[in-house]
């Protein structure tokens, strides 16, 4: 049986540098939208050595992920971890396509893999610094639970309440509170997770030097070095190690908690009017 590492999202930026990591004691299937790209992903993988296979994928449709899983696991191979790692931003679409994808999306790929999770097995979902910055005021908790039993209502409440900051901002604010609900809801799991002796986290990235983030750069990312600890987007590299370390074996006491890889934004956003510190 071999151990096989899942990535969505995996044909570019922080999901295939991931994939490149994981790859060199796993077996990597990268699910992406388009095949081209998957095609180009797994030719560069290849040829580091790494056993690849891909498979498209639309997290938004429950029967695709299930599809995924199955093909992963086909031919007596082990799904040991899963990177969620595909999404879209603000810039990417609609708020009603944000809330869908990250949020409905990231369900659908947490209950397929926990129904085949064991003991050892592990799921690290992507969130973002965007879900640690609204108001909790913002966050429409209650309509989170609704997410596994009425997604549609789920996202419309999502759509709802990202109004508040009028159309320039709909996808932006709906963007955060998408993120926030990845971190709420990977905490709501892990009881879960853990019966089935399986692990659950999240990592939150801050600015990113990956296609998404560059589309980002001029609506907000850029900004945040301003205040950030450390002035420069973060490498693919860099966000890769973690979510790697994350998904594998060594760190098997880490579930139900957020890693927060951002440079230090939150903190200099913490601590940037206080008397004495200088950013």
């Amino acid at each position: 049986m071999t151990n096989t590492a899942v990535i969505t999202g995996g044909a570019g930026g922080m999901g295939l540098a991931t994939a490149k990591l994981l790859g060199a004691d796993h077996r990597v299937v990268i699910a992406d939208l388009s095949q081209e790209r998957l095609d180009a992903a797994v030719a560069e993988l290849t040829s580091d050595g790494i056993e690849a296979r891909s498979a498209v994928c639309d997290i938004t449709d429950r029967a695709s992920v299930e599809k995924l899983l199955d093909h992963a696991g086909s031919g007596g191979h082990h799904v040991r971890a899963l990177v969620h790692a595909a999404g879209v931003s603000p810039q990417m679409g609609s708020a009603d396509l944000v809330a869908r994808v990250n949020g409905t999306g990231t369900v659908h790929v947490t209950r397929a893999f926990l129904a085949r999770a064991g003991e050892g097995d592990v799921l690290v979902n992507v969130a973002s610094v965007a879900g640690h910055q609204l108001p909790r005021i913002l966050l429409p908790i209650g309509a989170f639970r609704l997410a596994e039993t009425d997604p549609a209502g789920f996202e419309r409440a999502i759509v709802r309440r990202a109004r508040v900051g009028g159309r320039k901002l709909h996808s932006g604010i709906a963007y955060g509170i998408s993120k926030a609900f990845v971190l709420w809801y990977t905490r709501s799991q892990a009881v879960a997770f853990g019966k089935r002796g399986a692990r659950i986290v999240s990592v939150s990235p801050g600015s990113f030097d990956t296609a998404m983030g560059r589309l980002e750069a001029d609506h907000g990312a850029a900004d945040l070095l301003k205040v950030s600890a450390i002035k420069r987007f973060g490498k693919p590299e860099e966000i890769a190690a973690v979510l790697a370390f994350c998904a594998g074996t060594a760190p098997g006491y880490l579930t139900g908690v957020d890693i927060l890889v951002d440079g230090g934004t939150q903190a200099g956003t913490e601590f940037k009017k206080r008397p004495g510190v200088t950013n």
